[in-house]
């Protein structure tokens, strides 16, 4: 009997030892995607983003850290059309990681599966770093967000069919809880509606369609161009003609061009999280929309 008892202890410690089944390995290309893959995945995957909010993610350098990173990684998500042609087709290329190339269920670009914005109807360099396929940066409007979860729950199912169940049950909470804080902030963000604003970037271009601000000018001269003197002294006469109600720039922009326009035509300047984690308020898809709109709503009041 004590045997027994002997070779059952044993056992049990022998199944204590085994290995917990191994997370999905997810490698996002910025930090809204790993947020939205945290929202359905929970403890089924390990979430990494290759840049933060304080990093302009068109400028990113395919270092060696990222290469090892998506070397293990059995699922890609990134915004797409163009955001991050300087460094993802060079991490692709280097990984050696069959699972997650262009055409395979591992890759994942989420700016397919919206309507874009300001599709360029010529292709000149000349006129700064344009997208062909339009505007990039879709995540800045809530609606954008929701398309992307529902091909996201999907995918995660096809790729990790043994945690599918998980997948689905944790994708119908966050949709309905992003449904309702859709609401919520279609009634907070209402007075917003007409605001004439100044970007740094185009960055915000899906934010302001969703609200129904007005664009009236950016600081870049072009896209991807830095703010230049004879552009901010252009700018500062419109605004003396046709004055913003607020100047914007994001997290990981330099505020000088902002602080210039705003000292001297009085408007007020505001830091908009770029993404997840560019506040303190800003810690999770909820709270960047949540902050965006209440910065904004406080420099126009």
């Amino acid at each position: 009997m004590n045997s027994i008892l002997k070779l059952a202890a044993a056992a049990g410690l022998a199944l204590l030892a085994l290995p917990a089944a191994a997370a999905l390995n997810v490698f996002t290309c910025e930090p809204e995607w790993g947020a939205l893959a945290q929202e359905l995945g929970g403890d089924k995957v390990s979430v990494y983003s290759a840049t933060t909010a304080l990093q302009d993610p068109h400028r990113i350098e395919a270092r060696p850290s990222l290469i090892a990173r998506i070397r293990s990684a059995d699922l890609l998500i990134c915004s797409g059309s163009e955001l991050e042609i300087g460094w993802l087709p060079l991490l692709l290329t280097q990984s050696g990681n069959s699972k997650i190339q262009l055409g395979t269920p591992g890759y994942l670009e989420a700016s397919q599966y919206v309507a874009k914005l300001e599709i360029p109807k010529v292709i000149d360099r000349a006129l700064g770093d344009i997208h062909p396929g339009g505007n990039p940066h879709i995540h800045t409007d809530p609606r954008n967000i929701a398309k992307v979860a529902a091909v996201l729950e999907e995918r995660l199912a096809q790729v990790d069919p043994g945690n599918a169940a998980s997948y689905h049950s944790r994708a119908k909470s966050f949709l309905a809880r992003w449904q309702e804080a859709i609401a919520r902030w279609d009634k907070e963000a209402a007075p917003l509606k007409g605001v004439p604003i100044v970007e740094h970037h185009k960055a915000f271009s899906y934010f302001i369609n969703w609200t129904g601000m007005h664009e009236v000018a950016t600081l870049e001269p072009k896209p991807g161009i830095p703010p230049t003197p004879s552009h901010l002294a252009e700018l500062l006469d419109q605004m003396k003609a046709q004055p913003a109600k607020v100047i914007v720039y994001s997290s990981y922009d330099s505020p000088q061009a902002a602080q210039f326009l705003s000292e001297r035509s009085k408007i007020p300047m505001v830091m908009l999280p770029f993404t997840v984690g560019g506040t303190d308020k800003a810690k999770d898809l909820f709270g960047f929309f949540d902050d965006m709109i209440g910065r904004l709503l406080g420099a126009v009041k």
